[in-house]
């Protein structure tokens, strides 16, 4: 059974948000400027900081051009989003918060990821598992404002225990619980995910009205097909090929634990995790200065 969605009193799902997306090819990420159309202010959602992993080099192409574009325009950035902390790529958000503002938001379960990862990568007691290096922590049903707008945040783990849905007038941002229709669901293998949790999250953005836009965090262009990143709740319905109509929750299940087994970790795993649970900060440099990132052995 599909579990309702309430929606805030103080949210319009009739606002159309002006979406701007820009894709990054190395990682098949898409970051979004979300703007409110009756005003400059604007949100970004999922940004990208580049890394040449094999020399050790960060980069910061993919952030610039999101800045350029939010300058060209006139627009006022009041918030930098996590739909969850990404084991694909690097974090953009406090790069492009030194340049324009903004405050880092990102799902209150970020202090479960940060526990276990902090082990993972055996951080010592100077690293905060609090989520203190984030401006917002959101909770289930939480509110906030882009200009004029009111967006408002379901938590939606399965992928990861901190995996949130940003829902801004007719426009969700669904981060990896959902792909295209084609591309199915996101993998629930990661510590703290869990593929039956992962259905019920879809599940419950599958229930916001038909035509509510839905905008994914990647996306791979299966079949060799063109890239694409936006949908409609009615489409995910009729032809999800994980989780449209008539799919159970244990075939589901199967389906997605089957994939799952088959899968290698994501290449940029290892450097993504690390930043990542610090809002998109670097380690902390050594006593020369320098700043390393860990390679844990057998520890994923």
């Amino acid at each position: 059974m599909t579990a309702f969605t309430p929606i805030p009193h103080a949210v319009d799902l009739t606002l159309k948000p002006e979406v701007t997306a820009f894709f990054d090819e190395p990682t098949n990420t898409v970051t979004y400027v979300v703007r409110d159309p009756a005003s400059t202010s604007c949100a970004v959602i999922d940004s990208v900081m580049d890394i040449d992993y094999a020399a050790g080099r960060i980069t910061y192409a993919s952030a610039d051009a999101v800045i350029d574009f939010i300058k060209s325009h006139g627009l006022t950035l009041e918030w930098l989003i996590e739909t969850h902390v990404h084991a694909d790529h690097l974090s953009g958000a406090p790069y492009i918060q030194g340049k324009l503002g903004g405050k880092i938001g990102i799902g209150e379960n970020i202090t479960i990821v940060q526990d276990t990862f902090g082990k993972v990568f055996n951080e010592g007691t100077e690293f905060q598992r609090d989520g203190s290096q984030f401006d917002r922590l959101f909770k289930d049903g939480d509110t906030y404002q882009i200009g004029g707008m009111t967006a408002f945040v379901l938590h939606t783990p399965g992928h990861t225990p901190a995996c949130m849905t940003h829902v801004i007038g007719d426009a969700a941002f669904v981060g990896d619980t959902l792909f295209m229709p084609d591309g199915g669901s996101a993998r629930a293998d990661f510590p703290g995910g869990d593929a039956r949790t992962l259905y019920r999250s879809i599940k419950r953005v599958l229930s916001m009205p038909d035509t509510t836009r839905l905008f994914m965090c990647h996306d791979y262009g299966p079949n060799g097909r063109e890239i694409r990143w936006e949908t409609t709740v009615a489409e995910q319905n009729a032809h999800n090929i994980h989780v449209k109509d008539g799919i159970t929750e244990d075939q589901f299940v199967q389906v997605r634990e089957a994939r799952d087994a088959t899968l290698a970790m994501p290449k940029l795993i290892i450097p993504s995790l690390q930043v990542n649970m610090r809002a998109g900060d670097l380690p902390p440099p050594d006593e020369s200065g320098k700043r390393f990132l860990k390679v844990p052995i057998n520890g994923l």
